[in-house]
């Protein structure tokens, strides 16, 4: 293993843990940073992983680190607050944020890293938490293709495809771009389902129809599941997530001068659904949110 980098991980949650432990697999020497969520930081460590303590000890035995948390505010915290990884940066240390993130904040966070001499990547994701423990993601790079290269072996450990889409920060701008697709799509597909069944129309023969013809993709697909069968597990992302994403996707647009009626549309609703109660069920049951929204309170037969 002496010609593997040495890799930290910050955020070994539902798309962390995955990630890591395709790293530990394909031989790279982890080292996870510590939660009070002990079951995936417990199990990596049964796995090879070492444990730190703080992020600037995370950093300090580390080549690289690659973040997976939750919003900027958290990365910002992590990398320059106390005890940061900013304290053990140094030339060569390259930090990968794979968290979904503000473009200016990774910039601020880069060129701090950067006084340093380290690199930082913005390397996001798409795909879900069974495709991360199937080390099959997709993640998008913002930053120097030269650091993208020496990072690249660690990438490909849990991804699929490997996308080099611009400087620092054109990475988390093209998440925030896709989420807000996605977001938004899972919203309307949300609504046309409950105002099927409210019309009397069989939401079966709705997908059947919709299956068939140009509206169809995998996000009218993975609500479906859950409006039709009650399945939600083809879409493991929590409605709070999906609110901190569109409304980062709003306040991008709003900065480069733009409207973004359908994103402060789905932003209020998945708000809504976050002031319901809501928050933390996964995207799939907005249906039900809809249909209570609507005064539905029963399935219909």
């Amino acid at each position: 293993m002496a010609d593997k980098l040495r890799i930290g991980f910050a955020g070994v949650g539902l798309m962390g843990h995955g990630m890591a432990k395709n790293l530990i697999e394909k031989g790279f020497p982890v080292t996870v940073l510590g939660h009070r969520n002990r079951r995936p930081v417990d199990d990596l460590k049964a796995r090879g992983a070492l444990e730190a303590v703080t992020p600037k000890a995370l950093a300090e035995v580390s080549d690289a680190v690659v973040l997976c948390l939750p919003n900027s505010a958290v990365v910002e915290a992590v990398v320059l607050g106390p005890d940061g990884i900013l304290e053990a940066a140094r030339p060569g240390f390259v930090l990968a944020d794979a968290s979904t993130a503000e473009p200016e904040s990774t910039k601020r966070v880069g060129a701090a890293l950067a006084a340093r001499g380290a690199a930082m990547l913005d390397a996001p994701l798409t795909m879900t938490p069974k495709e991360a423990e199937a080390g099959i993601l997709n993640v998008l790079v913002g930053g120097e293709a030269a650091v993208l290269e020496r990072m690249r072996p660690a990438f490909e450990a849990y991804a699929r495809n490997v996308f080099h889409v611009g400087p620092l920060g054109a990475g988390h701008s093209l998440k925030l771009i896709n989420n807000f697709m996605s977001m938004t799509m899972s919203a309307m597909v949300a609504e046309a389902a409950v105002t099927a069944r409210a019309a009397g129309v069989d939401l079966g023969k709705l997908r059947e129809v919709v299956s068939a013809g140009a509206v169809n993709s995998g996000m009218f697909q993975k609500i479906m599941a859950y409006a039709v069968d009650g399945d939600a597990s083809g879409l493991q992302f929590a409605m709070a997530n999906a609110r901190k994403d569109v409304g980062y996707y709003a306040a991008m647009a709003a900065a480069n001068g733009l409207p973004s009626p359908f994103g402060t549309a789905a932003l209020q609703l998945y708000t809504l659904a976050c002031s319901t109660g809501h928050g933390e069920q996964h995207v799939p049951l907005l249906v039900d949110v809809m249909a209570e929204l609507g005064g539905l309170k029963e399935k219909s037969e």
